[in-house]
C-alpha cells in the first residue's frame, strides 16, 4: 500500500470468505493468507466501516501504509466460562455424554465425553 499523510483516506478492502478461509485485498493488493490469523468488521451508523486485522507472527510479510492502531489485551475467558458452566444441568450433561456414539470404555472416557459435549454446547452444536 502507498503511504500517505492523509489520515482520513479510505482504502478499499475486499474480503472473499469461503468456509474457514478468506482472501483479503487492501487497495487491490492481495494479502498473504498466512499473514492474517483473523479479522473482524464493524460499522456504526454515521461512521466509516472498520476492518480489524489480527496479524500473525510472520517475519517475511511486510506491512506499510497508514493505520489507526490499537493494542488490547485478550479478555480473560475465566468469567465467561464460569457463567457457562454454572448454567449446565449436571443430569442433562451426564445423559448427553452417556448417549454419545464416541463414548469409549477406556479410563476417563466419560470425562472425555463430557468435555467434548461441553465444547459442542459452547459452540452451539
Amino acid at each position: 500500500m502507498d503511504q500517505t499523510n492523509d489520515t482520513t483516506a479510505a482504502r478499499r478492502v475486499e474480503i472473499t470468505a469461503r468456509g474457514g478461509l478468506a482472501d483479503i485485498k487492501i487497495g487491490g493488493t492481495a494479502i498473504d493468507p498466512g499473514a492474517v490469523k483473523a479479522y473482524s468488521l464493524s460499522h456504526f451508523a454515521g461512521e466509516r466501516p472498520e476492518v480489524l486485522l489480527h496479524v500473525a507472527d510472520r517475519g517475511d510479510t511486510l506491512w506499510s501504509g497508514m493505520a489507526r492502531v490499537a493494542v488490547a489485551d485478550l479478555p480473560d475467558p475465566g468469567p465467561a466460562a464460569a457463567v457457562f458452566l454454572e448454567a449446565i444441568d449436571p443430569e442433562a450433561l451426564e445423559r448427553a455424554a452417556l448417549a454419545r456414539p464416541d463414548l469409549g470404555t477406556d479410563q476417563n472416557s466419560l470425562t472425555k465425553a463430557m468435555l467434548t459435549q461441553l465444547g459442542e454446547w459452547a459452540r452451539g452444536l
